[in-house]
């Protein structure tokens, strides 16, 4: 028989496959790229993916084990995963055993065997249809389940006995074992009315679905780029229903858990399909569900966040990414993909169209769209009667405030509370206070594991960093000089619910940031609350920024929109300007007329007066002017190298030992820019810098980084440090 070697995928820093020898005795055609094994992996074991099987291998077979069990009867992984999973390595310059653990959920991940879990549903026999009655009178309570299934159009599940007073199992297992009831496995949603749109789309609507339709068969991007109301889910639920006739599946992604819920019961009611969700808020054992659910063809439709961007689907026909925009799209912290960029390389190698929405288009997707790389869709107006709201700024200079909230701001939330409507406060910090001081000596407190101050948190009378996580009891005294003259300087989120609750005792306030929507649906309660209507107030982060609709929101106040406009983040402009607009969106999307507020000490500043005089487009074109200008992305490429260690002498040895590399391999084409130190030096006890490349070309870059990270492992000093490449990086924390 003809050796051959199992090259595997296996979870490890090493950007590497892993060649290993098949299980004794057994055949060629026993194996497939995309199975999982279980090897033994230095003194441990652990799961790997066959990425391929070679003739060949470079190391000799006495140098080579077997693996130890084959998990997978067929591939787990299809053919066209493996390339996507492969370009994604190459792109990012990961370790291709970490991208393919990506892929998988932990379960998985960890060796469970895939068994895909569907719900018994319960329902009469004919022999259980026509139960003698003298029988059922000497047995009620078969009698009692017998009526209850006869009242059923179709098999139920267990929730339909929940009715019953006393305990029906055993009965029903009797029924069961007599013939009298059929078990059946069920892998669809329970029964529901679908309801029709009670409108119309408008002319911009349908012209954005009828050219996205038309083109179902082949690769195309769009970029559906709507204002704020404008009706963009509208267009979506359309499109999934063309595709979903077709026999095909979609993928719809989303920026936030927390915009889950309620995106997930509007797709209930309007589409007859099996949807899932795939998120890090589920257990380990509905990821895994859901995950085989969308590999099976089982699930018609995936909602999720970013991880879900590589799950497998059968039989995809469509991705849907909304907010395409937000900052939440890219991971990180380990392998630092763009979810949005690999959504499209997927739709591009499965000949699918992507549909990319947005009100506040990112500055890449607009030059993709000049570059007449993607088809640009426009909804210029709001649906139905609401129209656009006003937007006028405070201007803040020598002016008192009440905890940063101005006489104007107070005055026009008045008027809102007596006309019985809602009022949105955006405050862009959690907690009660960014920083405590001593009125005595200036003491301020600070993390000892950051270079940041700690942020009060009055309810629980807290310091927390909101950089590591660290937490201490706040002080009574001042540590420096033991005065009790300590007093929070600035405003959160508390801060402003305390403010508001002073002045309107008797009208409910929700908070919405981090702190208040941690537990399960904590989120989808408050929602429920502010749709519930009357007079109420909302403070809250940017959480409340995103995909929101509040009918009866007349007025947003944007409290503090200064700390935004300067900042060494050359990207820093365009979040602000996206996040006003968003936020800006929350108010009048329905009959009512909206109004937004903006207190600044900096009224006369070039990105407000745009976006009040002309609209974000306007910014958009005047900020990618800028970008060329000034060499920057998306015009060029970057890749941002980062270095950590708790000792900072360690982290300034590697790089004096990374100089001669860079000059070995030094390019025209790619710019060297630093070492320096991160903006925060110090984080979570570890010193931290970095180093940015830079090309006008992508080819460039990459060859660049080929030569370059392998040498870095053969640095001494790299044994005393951490460090780790983000291509794209979308900030330089």
């Amino acid at each position: 028989m003809q050796p051959f070697y199992l090259k595997i995928a296996i979870d490890t820093p090493l950007n590497r496959l892993f060649d290993y020898l098949p299980l004794a005795q057994t055949n060629r055609d026993k194996y497939a790229p995309g199975q999982r094994v279980l090897t033994s992996f230095g003194r441990s074991q652990k799961t790997g993916v066959i990425v391929s099987i070679s003739d060949s291998s470079e190391l000799k077979p006495s140098q080579l084990k077997p693996i130890q069990t084959l998990l997978d009867d067929e591939p787990l992984v299809s053919s066209q995963d493996i390339k996507l999973l492969s370009w994604a390595a190459e792109y990012y310059h990961q370790a291709i055993g970490e991208v393919f653990a990506q892929a998988l959920p932990k379960q998985l991940r960890g060796g469970a065997l895939p068994k895909e879990q569907f719900e018994t549903r319960y329902s009469l026999t004919s022999l259980g249809q026509h139960l003698d009655d003298a029988r059922l009178q000497r047995a009620p309570r078969q009698a009692s389940i017998q009526k209850l299934l006869l009242e059923q159009t179709q098999p139920v599940s267990s929730a339909v006995f929940a009715s019953l007073d006393w305990p029906w199992r055993a009965t029903l297992k009797t029924m069961v074992s007599n013939g009298w009831v059929e078990l059946s496995q069920a892998n669809v949603d329970d029964e529901r009315i679908v309801v029709e749109a009670d409108f119309e789309p408008n002319q911009a609507q349908q012209d954005a679905i009828d050219t996205v339709a038309g083109s179902l068969e082949g690769f195309t991007a769009y970029l559906l780029d709507g204002v704020t109301g404008s009706g963009k889910t509208e267009v979506y639920l359309q499109l999934i229903q063309r595709v979903l006739a077709l026999g095909k599946q979609v993928m719809v992604m989303l920026p936030e858990i927390n915009l889950t819920p309620q995106l997930a019961d509007r797709f209930r009611r309007r589409l007859a399909a099996r949807m899932v969700v795939y998120h890090s808020g589920l257990t380990d054992s509905q990821r895994s569900q859901a995950w085989l659910k969308c590999r099976s063809g089982t699930a018609n439709i995936l909602l999720g966040t970013r991880s879900s961007v590589f799950t497998p689907m059968q039989h995809l026909g469509m991705i849907i990414l909304d907010e395409e925009h937000d900052g939440s799209f890219k991971q990180q912290e380990g392998f630092r993909y763009s979810a949005r960029d690999v959504a499209i390389m997927r739709a591009r190698e499965l000949d699918i169209p992507i549909l990319l929405g947005s009100a506040t288009p990112s500055l890449e997707c607009l030059y993709n769209v000049q570059q007449k790389r993607f088809s640009h869709l426009v909804l210029p107006e709001r649906t139905g009667h609401s129209i656009k709201p006003s937007i006028h700024l405070i201007d803040c200079r020598n002016k008192k405030t009440e905890h940063q909230l101005s006489k104007p701001l107070l005055k026009a939330v008045d008027d809102c509370l007596k006309r019985d409507e809602q009022v949105i406060l955006f405050v862009n910090r959690r907690g009660f206070a960014p920083v405590l001081m001593c009125h005595c000596c200036g003491w301020v407190a600070q993390c000892e594991h950051c270079d940041s101050r700690l942020v009060t948190h009055q309810r629980q009378s807290q310091l927390k960093c909101h950089h590591c996580g660290a937490e201490h009891a706040k002080p009574r005294i001042c540590p420096r000089c033991q005065q009790a003259e300590l007093f929070a300087l600035g405003s959160g989120t508390e801060r402003i619910e305390d403010a508001l609750t002073e002045h309107y005792p008797n009208t409910p306030i929700s908070r919405i940031d981090r702190d208040t929507t941690k537990g399960k649906d904590a989120m989808q309660l408050v929602i429920d609350k502010v749709h519930q209507g009357g007079a109420q107030l909302l403070v809250g982060t940017q959480m409340l920024a995103k995909g929101h609709h509040f009918p009866n929101v007349t007025l947003v106040g944007i409290i503090d929109v200064d700390a935004g406009l300067f900042s060494i983040d050359f990207r820093a402009s365009e979040r602000m300007a996206q996040l006003i607009v968003q936020v800006a969106g929350r108010a009048g999307r329905e009959s009512k007329p909206g109004k937004v507020l903006i207190q600044t000490h900096q009224p006369e500043h070039p990105l407000l007066q745009t976006l009040i005089k002309k609209d974000y487009a306007a910014f958009a074109q005047d900020a990618l002017q800028e970008r060329q200008q000034a060499q920057l992305p998306p015009y060029y490429y970057q890749a941002l190298l980062r270095v950590n260690a708790t000792d900072e002498r360690a982290v300034l040895d590697f790089l004096q030992q990374l100089k001669p590399h860079l000059n070995a391999i030094a390019m025209p084409q790619v710019s060297v820019l630093g070492p320096v130190p991160s903006p925060m030096l110090k984080r979570a006890g570890r010193y931290r810098y970095q180093l940015l490349f830079e090309s006008a070309e992508r080819k460039s870059r990459h060859y660049f980084l080929l030569q370059l990270l392998p040498r870095i492992d053969q640095i001494k000093a790299a044994r005393k440090i951490r460090w780790s490449i983000d291509i794209d990086p979308i900030d330089l924390y």
